[in-house]
């Protein structure tokens, strides 16, 4: 593979243990002093990873908000005021003025790691 001049090399930071994620939840890790949510995605299979602070009222929550999929896309929804954003883009669903970092994820055995 050919990366082009604009790539940027991935840091794996070992995050938590599998164990650690509820099935279908979130849990909050820190990550060279940053708050990351980690998302256990278990009906769809997948593992992702957003900032934890909801960018609407400046709460640390995301990882405590519920996931789903609007149209096939997958979710996190604020448990606090129902601001939902794509768990692959970032973007919020129902308001263009906010968005939220997301990093990849990548499971080996059961360690999580993110990439900052």
């Amino acid at each position: 593979m050919v990366l082009s001049d604009t790539a940027i090399a991935i840091r794996w930071k070992q995050a938590c243990r599998i164990e650690d994620i509820p099935e279908n939840g979130g849990a909050c890790v820190l990550i060279d002093g940053e708050q990351i949510a980690i998302y256990n995605f278990s009906r769809r299979n997948e593992w992702f990873a957003t900032q934890n602070l909801c960018p609407h009222k400046q709460q640390m929550v995301l990882s405590r908000g519920m996931i789903g999929t609007t149209g096939g896309e997958p979710k996190v929804a604020c448990p606090f005021h129902k601001k939902t954003f794509s768990l692959e883009t970032g973007k919020c669903m129902g308001d263009e003025d906010y968005q939220i970092m997301t990093y990849p994820v990548k499971v080996e055995g059961n360690v999580v790691f993110v990439g900052v």
